[in-house]
């Protein structure tokens, strides 16, 4: 899985105040998501973690071709078991999207799209186990898994206190969101809405390209 539309709007859209000293990147792929809240906070340093071999070489490479290299630290883990020497400010991810649903021939895509090696509920131990208790995190689902991901958080006794809903163009029904969570209630509930295109044609929204433009080179 390479560079997604939807996981650089998280990039760019994922709170990331002065505030935020220590990030965890679960899942980082090829170092997308680390390299975009680098960019966009000096302060920050991340601890990206990858399952896959491959995937983890990859985000080192494209992390030590940055001019971030020396705040990200590319570790190949397991994040069912890993547990960081230090709790986290901010525990970003875009997960494996999809429960029980049809597999493709390739093994690889399969584990980066589907819960094979990570379930929503192993995602949910993990970020309990190494976010601050003041902290926040931040996750990216289609809409559909959202609802189930959130009846979890309930379950367990956590709180959404932001929403970005994602729609592919002007007018149409959102399908996917991004979460901000904590374990603690917030006093207000935040929801926002972006159209990715226009209604029509194949322009991208005002709102997009803003959100949009420190990150892509032609907007």
């Amino acid at each position: 899985m390479k560079v997604s539309t939807d996981a650089c709007i998280q990039g760019a859209w994922t709170p990331v105040s002065s505030s935020v000293n220590n990030v965890l990147d679960i899942g980082c792929g090829t170092g997308l998501l680390s390299l975009m809240l680098a960019q966009r906070n000096p302060g920050i340093r991340i601890d990206a973690i990858e399952l896959d071999e491959a995937a983890a070489q990859q985000a080192t490479e494209n992390v030590m071709a940055s001019p971030w290299a020396d705040r990200i630290q590319v570790i190949q883990a397991d994040a069912r078991t890993f547990a960081g020497n230090k709790k986290y400010d901010l525990i970003i991810c875009n997960p494996p999207f999809f429960n029980n649903s049809l597999l493709g021939p390739e093994q690889q895509r399969n584990h980066a799209r589907h819960t094979l090696s990570l379930s929503y509920s192993e995602l949910f131990d993990c970020i309990a186990a190494n976010l601050q208790p003041s902290g926040k995190a931040v996750v990216l689902l289609p809409s559909a898994e959202h609802l189930t991901w959130e009846k979890l958080l309930v379950a367990k006794g956590w709180f959404v206190t932001q929403q970005l809903l994602i729609s592919p163009r002007t007018g149409s029904t959102h399908n996917r969101v991004v979460s901000v969570y904590t374990p603690v209630a917030a006093q207000q509930f935040q929801t926002e809405k972006l159209a990715i295109r226009q209604e029509t044609g194949n322009d991208y929204t005002p709102e997009f390209m803003q959100l949009l433009r420190p990150f892509y080179l032609h907007i």
